[in-house]
């Protein structure tokens, strides 16, 4: 969902521009990849954005959750020197990996790992967003509400005003029938969807910004 696949614009995209609109100072995205996710090689090895002419830099992976970043972070932290981190994670953890109470202890050592590389990193989190299994398995469902509660629990504990967590609200209005192209992936609507979401969070707490889609070309 972050990553994107060849042709798509990506919500980093559009977040990028509705922050080139609105902000006010200098800023960057920062991250060791620039990749999509190319569908016919199965591989992250194409360049081919909608739109290439933005900072492209990354950390996401296709099928990479809270379990493949929280051992990375760290380093990507110390090597790309980012001041926030924008979050999307948890469904793919959930769908094939860990249950809601350890991905959530993944959520933790992500959260260690970017402190001890960057004291005074600054959060956003994006709660999971239920997809087409969801709508279809019940316990899968439950699974995905339950590591929600978690996550929001988790970001009370662990914030701080040094480094500050902010739990982004789910993006408005989302309809994974209308908002992506396969019951998971952000389409065009649903990548600003997304993109308001972290942008909201970030224009409510911290002042970044504004309210999503002013001065947006």
């Amino acid at each position: 969902m972050t990553i994107g696949s060849a042709g798509e614009h990506t919500w980093r995209y559009r977040l990028w521009q509705h922050l080139r609109d609105t902000y006010g100072g200098p800023f960057t995205f920062v991250g060791p990849r620039e990749e999509l996710y190319d569908k016919s090689a199965d591989a992250p090895t194409s360049y081919a954005y909608a739109d290439p002419g933005f900072p492209r830099h990354h950390l996401a992976g296709w099928g990479e959750g809270w379990l493949h970043m929280a051992p990375l972070i760290g380093d990507a932290l110390r090597r790309h020197r980012a001041d926030v981190l924008l979050v999307s994670l948890g469904l793919i953890d959930l769908g094939f990996y860990t249950n809601a109470e350890q991905t959530a202890q993944n959520v933790r050592a992500f959260v260690t790992g970017a402190r001890e590389a960057a004291p005074r990193i600054r959060m956003v989190l994006l709660p999971v967003i239920p997809n087409i299994r969801a709508e279809a398995d019940a316990s899968f469902a439950e699974q995905v509400d339950l590591f929600n509660v978690l996550l929001a629990k988790t970001v009370a504990d662990l914030d701080e005003p040094r480094s500050p967590i902010l739990l982004a609200s789910p993006p408005q209005s989302y309809d994974i029938h209308t908002d992506t192209y396969d019951g998971t992936h952000p389409n065009a609507s649903g990548e600003h969807r997304i993109a308001e979401a972290f942008a909201g969070a970030m224009w409510e707490a911290w002042g970044v910004g504004q309210t999503y889609g002013a001065g947006t070309g």
